[in-house]
């Protein structure tokens, strides 16, 4: 027999046991497919209504109609509307808002001043891409007042909020602690199940008297406690080598990280129930972990996404970790004051071990 047909033989045995393998067979098409679908519609370079809140001192014709110029522009969406300057810095802190609009009641008379800028942007510095919006907002020009045609070019003072130095480390890092996370955490326990069942070793489980409840929580304590090294691990080079601020309280980041650390390995531990092989986890895994990245807010503000990509990323625990890991990190918001995300965190997680529970059999298929 020549090289050639060996060759041949060889890949025709390897297609027919991967046409024999279904989830194989599915994520070769399914994966492309949706993630094409669902990144060319989610990931818009071009954002717009981003969450903002204004404070309107002056309230007069003017001052509304810089406000509605800025909403038409369709860069803002302005849900929130307070009465001070302070309230607005609040609404920031506590992640309600990525941009807010402070027009004193002096406004119209520092239209006409070219000393002073008229009005205040104030900015999220957090989220890596809201300042570059943030200059795109700076040229917008004044309403003009009948007896004047233009105005100064210093529209607004823009204030931007924890982070005025404008380092990526500081935006990035907070962020990067629940990307490794997930990377780790899900690929870990993905692989749990599946790698007792292929050493041989799931036998000598179903043979145990555990239940399958405790069976799957024992997978997880170690884990837990290597995903909180990490997350270690991950402030302290941040502090030293990139001298990321901790603005708020370090035993409500390892709350928050402990909380999504249990999120991540439940997801884990519910691939690891649907793949046969390693292999097949891994995939899993990885069309878990490219969505989480991309829709999270990790890289892309959350705001400008399509509706669709904003629900689909709710499911995902990674979204609210970024939330929770910029809001206490860098904003030095309380883990109280960001229960919400911390609730949605713990239903995930609530639901996932559920559903692994019901899908694993203490007996071999």
């Amino acid at each position: 027999m020549s090289a050639w047909r060996r060759i041949k033989a060889i890949a025709a045995k390897e297609a027919r046991q991967l046409g024999r393998d279904r989830l194989t067979v599915g994520m070769v098409v399914g994966i492309p497919l949706m993630q094409i679908v669902l990144f060319g519609y989610a990931i818009n370079l071009d954002v717009r209504h981003l969450s903002a809140g204004v404070a309107d001192q002056a309230d007069t014709s003017w001052s509304r109609q810089l406000i509605a110029d800025m909403e038409a522009s369709q860069v803002l969406r302005f849900d929130t509307r307070v009465a001070t300057a302070e309230a607005l810095t609040e609404a920031m802190r506590l992640g309600e808002i990525a941009v807010g609009v402070y027009v004193p009641a002096d406004f119209e008379r520092r239209l006409v001043d070219p000393a002073r800028p008229a009005a205040q942007l104030l900015v999220d510095g957090s989220d890596p891409t809201i300042l570059n919006i943030a200059a795109q907002l700076l040229q917008m020009p004044a309403p003009s007042r009948p007896q004047q045609t233009s105005t100064t070019s210093g529209l607004f003072e823009l204030r931007n909020f924890y982070n005025p130095e404008r380092r990526s480390a500081v935006q990035i890092v907070p962020a990067l602690i629940g990307v490794i996370l997930t990377m780790t955490m899900v690929l870990f326990t993905a692989v749990a199940i599946v790698r007792e069942r292929e050493r041989g070793n799931l036998e000598l489980l179903i043979t145990t008297p555990v239940r399958t409840v405790e069976l799957m929580l024992g997978k997880l304590i170690p884990y837990i406690l290597i995903g909180l090294l990490q997350v270690s691990i991950v402030l302290l080079v941040g502090r030293l080598l990139f001298h990321v601020p901790l603005r708020g309280d370090l035993g409500d980041v390892y709350i928050a990280a402990l909380t999504f650390i249990g999120a991540s390995l439940t997801l884990g531990l519910l691939i690891s129930t649907l793949a046969r092989t390693q292999f097949q986890a891994m995939q899993l895994t990885l069309f878990i972990f490219l969505p989480s990245i991309l829709l999270s807010g990790f890289m892309f503000p959350f705001d400008g996404m399509p509706i669709v990509a904003q629900r689909i990323a709710e499911v995902l625990p990674l979204t609210h970790f970024v939330r929770l890991s910029r809001g206490i990190i860098l904003r030095g918001a309380e883990v109280g004051e960001l229960a919400s995300e911390i609730r949605a965190l713990l239903i995930f997680f609530g639901v996932a071990i559920t559903l692994a529970v019901l899908r694993f059999r203490k007996r071999l298929d």
